[in-house]
Formats: C-alpha cells, structure tokens, sequence
C-alpha cells in the first residue's frame, strides 16, 4: 500500500490505518525506538504511542513523506521514555552521551528559544546536513538521529572507532560556527 493510500485511511479515519502503518513501517520505527531504548518491551510500548500520536496527528496534518513523520514521533517519543526512565542516571547510555556531544553546538537553548523559534534551528540544522560530503551526513545522522553508538557507525560505514569520532568532532565544530555565524549561538 503506498503512503498517500496510508495516509488517506488516516483521514478516513479508517482503523486499518494503523495496521497499515504497521505493516510497513513497523519494522523501521521499531529500530528506531530500540536504537534509543535497548529494551524489546520499551520499543514496543513506543510504537504504541506513536502510532496513537499518528492517528491524533492525521488529520489535520498531512505529512508529505509519511516514514519521516513517523520517524520523528517515535524517536522523540523514545527519546521522552528513556530520559524519564533514567534520569537518576545521568551519564548513563549513549542517549546521554549523544544530547552532551550536541549540547556544546546548542549551547543557551534557552536563549535561542526566547530568540527564534525552534523550527528555525531544526531547518537551519537540516539544510547544514543535506550540504555535508555523503558520507559525513550519513555519519552525523547515524549518530544524532538514528542515536548509533560509534562502534556502530564505525562497522557500518566501514570505517576505524578513532576516524568517527574525528569525524563528528570537526562536523559539531562546523555546525557550532555556522549556528554562531547564523545568531543561534554566542
């Protein structure tokens, strides 16, 4: 079933929307939520969540591409689980580690909140990675979406542990100066 016939069961509000949704993204989003969880109960229960987000969300929303909709709901919507779940254990997964490595370049949330609105530095932080080489996008949004480990990067893009950190080091520095250069950050 294509994603236009998806979305307009979604309109219909027709229940097959979502067994629908399920049979052809279940698998990707369910990556997706256990790439942040790691636990097979919590990435289930997240689906859940995200497919009744969906149904909430269409209508009045039609999303033109329906897998990167959904993508978003399910990784904020894990990404929300797993802060709740292990706030006491700061410093803990590599959720944490990769909200610290992306906090030095968003240093002042508070700050651009007040100044710009958030869906400004999404799209300011979206054209900077559609401009990267291939294969640094693919590496940044491995790590920053997709929340990978750095062994995990490294195995798929067969590259060394040591070039993907060099890697995402220099792409956070080019992406601090350009949020600086573009009044996102002091």
């Amino acid at each position: 079933m294509t994603d236009e016939m998806i979305i307009q069961l979604f309109w219909d509000r027709e229940e097959n929307a979502i067994k629908e949704t399920e049979k052809k993204y279940g698998a990707y989003c369910y990556k997706i939520a256990d790439s942040v969880l790691r636990n097979r109960e919590d990435a289930a229960e997240c689906l859940n969540d995200a497919w009744l987000q969906a149904w909430n969300s269409i209508p009045p929303m039609r999303p033109e591409h329906l897998n990167c909709f959904l993508a978003k709901i399910v990784r904020n919507l894990a990404i929300s689980k797993y802060r709740s779940k292990y706030a006491k254990k700061r410093g803990q997964g590599e959720v944490l580690a990769v909200m610290d490595e992306l906090e030095e370049c968003i240093a002042g949330q508070a700050d651009v909140e007040a100044s710009f609105e958030a869906s400004e530095l999404q799209k300011s932080i979206s054209d900077f990675v559609r401009e990267l080489p291939k294969r640094e996008g693919n590496v940044f949004v491995a790590r920053y979406f997709y929340l990978n480990s750095v062994k995990e990067i490294a195995k798929k893009f067969h590259l060394s542990e040591n070039n993907v950190r060099v890697m995402l080091s220099r792409t956070r520095d080019k992406l601090r100066e350009r949020l600086r250069k573009e009044g996102y950050v002091i």
